[in-house]
């Protein structure tokens, strides 16, 4: 049985605030990249169409929250905490492990914010009793994403050949690369 990890509804770094999404985020999460064909390309998760596909999957958000299995976040700057611009989702897994994914909005990429969240989620997770190991994984063609798992303390583990569809790019399973840290 997997083991219930005990999440703050939110978390502070040094630039920004981690909470639990409200249906209120949803209109600046359809507005800023749920819907994004760029964002969503190497995203697990279809294209939102309407602001109510991310009023659903923000309801979704809070009945992972509610069932104590998986714990999303939204991504606010400290000095704006309405504005979220990005979400980062620990999910624990059999075995000790919590599997993070992770999406930004474009005009919050290349400025370290996704690595500060994740750094920082990955500290908290490896608090955790039982939690041992940490992992997420991303397209090969993802560099990126890649990028923000060596930043946030990650090191890479496998390339997995057809892990995973990402139904804004294809309907086969494409190759991914693994990420992962231990606790020490």
């Amino acid at each position: 049985m997997t083991k219930k990890l005990d999440a703050p509804e939110e978390l502070e770094t040094e630039r920004l605030l981690l909470r639990k999404p409200r249906p209120e985020d949803a209109p600046a999460l359809f507005a800023s990249y749920t819907a994004d064909p760029e964002v969503v390309r190497y995203v697990t998760w279809a294209a939102h169409e309407s602001v109510e596909d991310t009023r659903a999957f923000l309801a979704y958000c809070a009945k992972e929250w509610a069932e104590d299995h998986s714990y999303p976040y939204v991504l606010c700057r400290k000095d704006a905490p309405q504005e979220p611009f990005g979400m980062i989702h620990p999910r624990r897994r059999p075995a000790g492990e919590v599997e993070f994914g992770y999406v930004l909005a474009r005009a919050a990429w290349g400025k370290g914010y996704m690595s500060e969240a994740l750094r920082a989620l990955i500290d908290w997770a490896l608090t955790q009793p039982g939690v041992t190991r940490v992992s997420a994984f991303c397209d090969v063609e993802n560099v990126a994403s890649a990028r923000v798992m060596e930043k946030a303390g990650m090191a890479f583990e496998a390339e997995m050949k057809g892990y995973s569809v990402l139904p804004n790019r294809a309907l086969e399973p494409r190759d991914c690369k693994l990420y992962a840290r231990v606790r020490q």
